[in-house]
């Protein structure tokens, strides 16, 4: 762990519309980290024949320019992988092949790897019995008996507001946190409760933190140190990786991941192989299979709810599911980070962005997630 100079993430001008490609790459230099060390055995890609980036993609019914939205949303790295080998690769601003870059919620989804894997290994005994049973929690607070699995699902019933543009929301809460406010952990040990868990799929920050608590608790050990042996070692990571750490040490689970862009893409390479990698199984097939699957009527696309409106996605364990009968999924983040996977083509896309207008308002005209994916289905296209 390192502890350098602090800063509040609530200094850092996020969501203000200020350029962030300057910041992104180092937050693991500005706040305290654990690190991750490379494998021992590191895995790089091999290259494959490049492919044409497509002029233009289709979005709403529109034609529009892909070198423009390449540009708009501030786009430091995008790499193409069809069947684990590389066939483009660019980066821009202040990206590069061995730049680290802020996960944002992209971590969520190696957090559910992590627990699957917790489970399979019998850390946790099954994702049906109560998060209070491992995690300590105010009684009759937001956390107190609900199903890990209903945690896993965004759907705890916990109050929630993920308004990035409203400083008294709860992710914003959740980030002064991280300043030394209170702890990650006091802070999800006092949620509220607001509706029904299992009824409703609201996007909340503070589940994916809960998660973390979880395998912290159940496995007795670091997210770091558990993450270092089940994930980093086995998947041939090139490069050191960093989580970002609260003032207690505890990792920022929701978001504080930070990886080079080949790095990131082992985790969506990993799941599109149904969680073997290089012949070895590294997280169950089933696992993989629950997680990117909606299996209940709140969780299928046009449901999910994020801040004030529903999203035309559908949620699993921490993954989202668009649209579609290709059967892809995606890791996302804020400010346009994406794991993209299409399994029907052999292709997983990373796309690391610091688009400046995100948050600025909670529309899809500033945070074009919606059209993002448009735009990596352009690029998996050109493979048809």
């Amino acid at each position: 762990m390192t502890v350098p100079n602090k800063v509040s993430l609530e200094r850092l001008g996020l969501f203000s519309g200020a350029p962030q490609h300057e910041t992104f790459p180092r937050l693991k230099d500005l706040l305290p980290t654990g690190k991750l060390s490379p494998a021992i055995n590191p895995y790089y890609f091999p290259n494959g024949a490049s492919i044409k980036f497509p002029d233009t993609y289709n979005f709403n019914g529109k034609e529009k320019a892909s070198d423009s939205f390449f540009e708009a949303t501030d786009t430091a790295a995008l790499l193409v992988l069809k069947d684990g080998e590389v066939r483009y690769e660019r980066y821009a601003l202040t990206g590069g092949q061995n730049v680290h870059w802020i996960s944002w919620s992209v971590a969520k989804s190696f957090i559910s790897a992590l627990v699957g894997i917790a489970v399979d290994e019998g850390h946790i005994r099954s994702i049906e019995d109560p998060i209070s049973n491992y995690i300590t929690v105010s009684p009759n607070s937001a956390y107190d008996g609900v199903s890990i699995k209903d945690v896993l699902q965004m759907s705890s019933g916990a109050r929630w507001s993920e308004a990035y543009n409203d400083p008294d929301s709860e992710i914003h809460r959740l980030g002064a946190a991280m300043g030394g406010a209170s702890t990650l952990d006091k802070f999800v040990a006092e949620m509220v409760r607001e509706s029904e868990p299992g009824t409703v799929c609201r996007y909340n920050s503070g589940d994916t933190q809960a998660l973390g608590s979880l395998l912290v608790h159940a496995t007795k050990r670091s997210i770091t140190d558990y993450m270092q042996e089940k994930l980093f070692g086995p998947l041939g990571m090139t490069s050191d990786g960093y989580w970002l750490l609260d003032s207690a040490g505890m990792e920022m689970a929701f978001a504080g991941l930070n990886l080079t862009a080949q790095d990131f893409a082992k985790l969506g390479e990993l799941y599109r192989n149904g969680g073997v990698w290089q012949g070895q199984q590294i997280v169950p097939a089933e696992w993989v299979k629950k997680s990117i699957t909606p299996d209940r009527p709140h969780l299928v696309s046009g449901q999910p709810i994020l801040a004030d409106h529903k999203l035309p996605l559908g949620y699993g364990y921490q993954w989202w599911i668009p649209d579609g009968a290709s059967g892809e999924f995606s890791a996302i983040g804020i400010y346009n980070q994406f794991v993209y996977v299409d399994p029907s083509r052999g292709v997983v896309i990373v796309k690391l962005s610091s688009n400046r207008a995100y948050g600025t308002t909670m529309t899809e005209e500033t945070n074009r997630e919606i059209e993002n994916i448009a735009f990596l289905r352009a690029i998996a296209a050109q493979f048809d």
